[in-house]
């Protein structure tokens, strides 16, 4: 808890401009990270929001047929990049909240294990309805496996991976808040099964069982919204600190934010045409 209790906290919401690219939102965390770890910025909490898109992790842009895998998910609707944190594939729609918490090293380094343990308690606190239930570990079958997949009852809503550069941290997580979470984790099923066509491979990876993940409506039997949850984000932060900032990026910011923009883009797109 000592992490979410900062005496101001910066808050971005991008969860209304769903039509951009996720990488605009990469982006924005790398500026983000700068800015805070060279002391430029308070810390930041970053909600956004994109539809429709599928995130590749490193590995999965590796995988031998990844191009015939991605002609198949845009016949599903969906975009495809490759982002800059650690992971595997995720789905990213009108329906998951992305959240991002960034945080300064300086004065002392913040461990992976803090990292994640401090977005686990921001998610409780968000639902205090079922906070007890939340728990963290390895949800074997969901897409994007990990040691602190965020789950009740043993199905997955929610997955958490870190970015950290120039002394700045952002810790971000994908929250499935609406509609079917076996729906979103069968493309991503189809995915892989279209990318690998049955090939072993070096890299190991997971295979999803859609019936372990389900969104926190399906969860919680009740219409929660990803709007819902960005008012429950302004209201933690107010009770987290004594000052919440609404502030988008200032002018000389915004040069920062070019800079990283122009990278994330050029990178995504050396990765994905490496493979076509």
């Amino acid at each position: 808890m000592q992490l979410l209790q900062q005496k101001t906290w910066r808050y971005f919401d991008q969860s209304m401009a769903q039509y951009r690219s996720p990488l605009e939102s990469f982006a924005m965390d790398d500026t983000l990270c700068h800015l805070i770890g060279q002391g430029m910025s308070p810390a930041v909490v970053h909600t956004w929001v994109h539809h429709p898109y599928v995130v590749l992790g490193i590995q999965d842009h590796r995988m031998p047929y990844i191009q015939d895998g991605i002609i198949a998910l845009q016949q599903a609707g969906y975009n495809a990049i490759v982002r800059n944190s650690g992971g595997l594939a995720v789905v990213l729609d009108s329906g998951i909240l992305n959240i991002s918490i960034v945080l300064s090293e300086a004065p002392g380094s913040i461990s992976i294990n803090s990292g994640y343990e401090a977005m686990l308690q921001f998610i409780k606190l968000l639902f205090p309805e079922c906070g007890d239930e939340i728990k963290a570990y390895e949800i074997i079958g969901s897409y994007c496996p990990g040691s602190y997949d965020l789950s009740i009852d043993g199905k997955k809503f929610a997955g958490i991976s870190q970015r950290r550069l120039r002394d700045g941290v952002a810790v971000q997580i994908y929250l499935c808040i609406e509609g079917s979470g076996s729906a979103r984790a069968e493309l991503i099923k189809k995915m892989y099964e279209t990318s690998l066509k049955g090939e072993l491979t070096k890299f190991q990876y997971p295979v999803i069982q859609p019936e372990v993940m389900a969104s926190l409506s399906e969860l919680l039997n009740k219409p929660l919204t990803v709007q819902d949850a960005v008012i429950r984000v302004q209201q933690t932060l107010h009770s987290l600190s004594e000052e919440v900032m609404y502030q988008p990026l200032m002018e000389d910011e915004l040069e920062y934010y070019s800079f990283y923009l122009k990278r994330v883009f050029e990178r995504n797109e050396k990765l994905l045409n490496k493979n076509a």
